[in-house]
């Protein structure tokens, strides 16, 4: 038993703690997976550094994310997007992604999401959309990781399963 636990401890830190982000240098847009609040001043840090000329807020315009929809109604210094997937799913939003790329001619992407989410998110993005994808984590606090891991288990052994795009 405490083998069992000792691994999965180890396996979790891997891939949902540790998970380093892939280097960022310039793509044709920059993508904010909806969720946790601390994923989009990372976003706009990338936007800041002029990464893309274009910033995707997923779901940018919900109410209950007030300084998403901020960005989503007021004017940028780049172009900004703000689409709600369909389904609202991680799955969902690698399929719009895979849409606007091909609406925009986009060949490269940054992708910014929960750094406990990046392995999942990186695995049905890439069975959506072809182009090169860098990931880059935000950070979240310490006391929901064990929560969200135990779902992102859950998670991505469902999108082990269900294989399509």
């Amino acid at each position: 038993m405490l083998a069992v636990a000792v691994t999965l401890a180890t396996a979790s830190a891997v891939l949902f703690i540790t998970y380093a982000d892939d280097p960022v240098t310039s793509a044709d847009a920059v993508i904010v997976l909806a969720g946790n609040k601390q994923r989009l001043p990372v976003a706009l840090e990338l936007m800041r550094r002029e990464v893309a000329p274009t910033l995707v807020v997923s779901d940018g315009l919900d109410p209950q994310n007030p300084r998403a929809k901020r960005v989503c109604t007021t004017r940028q210094a780049f172009a900004v997007l703000c689409p709600k997937p369909d389904p609202f799913s991680t799955r969902g939003e690698a399929r719009l992604i895979a849409g606007l790329a091909a609406e925009h001619g986009w060949s490269s992407i940054v992708v910014v999401s929960s750094r406990f989410h990046l392995l999942r998110a990186r695995l049905l993005i890439e069975r959506c959309y072809d182009g090169r994808i860098a990931m880059v984590g935000a950070p979240l606090e310490a006391w929901r990781l064990p929560i969200v891991i135990a779902f992102e288990w859950g998670k991505l052994a469902r999108a082990g399963i269900v294989r399509s795009c």
